[in-house]
């Protein structure tokens, strides 16, 4: 991938949503009965919580894994940030997630969890890509052809990072910055503009020159 120019898309709540249907209907006519859902947060706790709706189960925790910060910038490793609360020895456990891109953070997942006592572990995504290594056991869309996904509990914040990626020491109208954002990452700025460059100068992520806008003293975190 390269980090300064790659395709993005933007799945919608209404996406999202029949993504999370269509998987909990895949484990359901898979027969498998979890004990216990895990959500991996942050990306898996809506999906998680949709699924739940759809399998009638009403007994979801999380654990937090770190992988991916905003706007695609990676971290070296994946790690648990904030492990499981609860017991899960000899249980039967459903892992969720949003997407698999590299893999790794559903991988780190499902190791915890069977050191923890688990069972059995299934694993689930509303978007796989096949770029992955780690392939869950279900998921409702797959992707061929790489691309950033954004989902919409994420969106903001994705959207701020991109827009820092394109800032530089020269400052830019609001319209050159939309330019070189849809150039870059296929992405269409609308209503939320306004919003995401005031975050931006209020974090010093971004400078405020008059109504242009320019890099600030603070970097992507």
């Amino acid at each position: 991938m390269n980090s300064e120019s790659f395709p993005c898309q933007l799945v919608t709540w209404d996406e999202a949503f029949l993504f999370a249907r269509d998987l909990a209907k895949a484990i359901k006519s898979s027969g498998y009965h979890p004990d216990l859902i895990i959500a991996i947060g942050r990306g898996g706790y809506v999906p998680a919580r949709i699924v739940c709706d759809f399998m009638l189960h009403n007994l979801l925790t999380s654990i937090k894994i770190e992988h991916w910060g905003i706007a695609a910038h990676k971290q070296d490793t994946a790690e648990v940030r904030f492990p499981l609360a609860v017991s899960v020895v000899g249980l039967k456990v459903l892992i969720v997630d949003d997407v698999t891109d590299t893999g790794e953070t559903l991988k780190l997942a499902a190791s915890y969890v069977k050191g923890k006592g688990a069972e059995y572990i299934k694993t689930g995504v509303l978007q796989h890509k096949t770029t992955s290594p780690f392939e869950p056991d279900y998921y409702a869309d797959l992707i061929k052809d790489w691309r950033w996904i954004i989902y919409p509990w994420a969106a903001h914040e994705d959207l701020a990072g991109f827009v820092e990626r394109v800032l530089t020491n020269e400052p830019l109208s609001t319209d050159q910055i939309h330019f070189e954002v849809e150039r870059r990452f296929n992405l269409v700025m609308g209503q939320e503009s306004p919003d995401v460059l005031q975050d931006l100068v209020e974090m010093g992520k971004a400078e405020k020159v008059g109504n242009l806008y320019r890099k600030g003293t603070k970097q992507l975190g």
